[in-house]
């Protein structure tokens, strides 16, 4: 798993490194700490990016320009957004952008990791503070179709396909192919753990149980 991590604090990158092993021993940090890294960046991995996590003040931001001009660039890409503001309104400006999740950097590495795997198996991270406040102010985000039971199957096919990432496409394919989690892996060079995580993203984006119902749905969509 390849995860974009966009931070101007040493620290804060490291210790995500660190949390992120626990997800995949494996995982590869492309590391960014102002703007021009950033693009630079995105530029060169977005085909292999799973995740980007951004954070919202870097040298060279001007508000949140970085985030929508990232969303544009790579728009099946997950991005969450990284901030030391706990702003509902802020919180509600990204959410609206597209942005699947906001981690206040005041919450605990351990929340932080739920979020990622919330976000990576097709969901939207939206941090307590917010669903609190948006009780008295009947807002819900973009995304207020994605629940605990996945993705409405009502939507059409080409959004199914913006739901998911390009690597998740690849698995896809190879699952269609009839190959076990042990072949996908050392087909696209990654471990066992994310190719799990993949497909748990996909399950929940085709609103499937299996894997049998996963080939049968993905066989409908245009180019696979």
């Amino acid at each position: 798993m390849k995860v974009l991590i966009a931070d101007d604090h040493r620290l804060i990158i490291e210790g995500v490194k660190i949390k992120l092993a626990e997800l995949d021993p494996t995982v590869e940090a492309v590391v960014a700490m102002n703007i021009e890294e950033l693009e630079r960046a995105v530029a060169e991995h977005a085909d292999q990016l799973d995740l980007a996590l951004v954070d919202i003040a870097m040298p060279g931001t001007q508000g949140h320009q970085h985030i929508a001009k990232l969303r544009a660039q790579a728009p099946l890409l997950p991005v969450i957004v990284l901030s030391g503001s706990e702003d509902p309104e802020l919180m509600r400006s990204l959410l609206d952008m597209g942005v699947l999740g906001f981690i206040p950097k005041a919450y605990s590495p351990d929340i932080m990791l739920s979020a990622i795997r919330l976000v990576l198996a097709g969901g939207v991270y939206i941090p307590p503070l917010l669903l609190a406040n948006s009780q008295t102010q009947g807002w819900q985000p973009a995304d207020a179709t994605a629940g605990p039971q996945g993705f409405d199957s009502a939507r059409s096919l080409e959004g199914l396909r913006t739901l998911l990432t390009e690597r998740q496409i690849d698995v896809m394919r190879l699952l269609s192919q009839g190959k076990p989690n042990k072949l996908i892996a050392r087909d696209l060079g990654i471990s066992e753990g994310t190719v799990k995580i993949h497909l748990a993203a996909i399950f929940r984006a085709l609103n499937v149980r299996n894997r049998v119902e996963a080939v049968v749905a993905s066989r409908k969509l245009q180019g696979l």
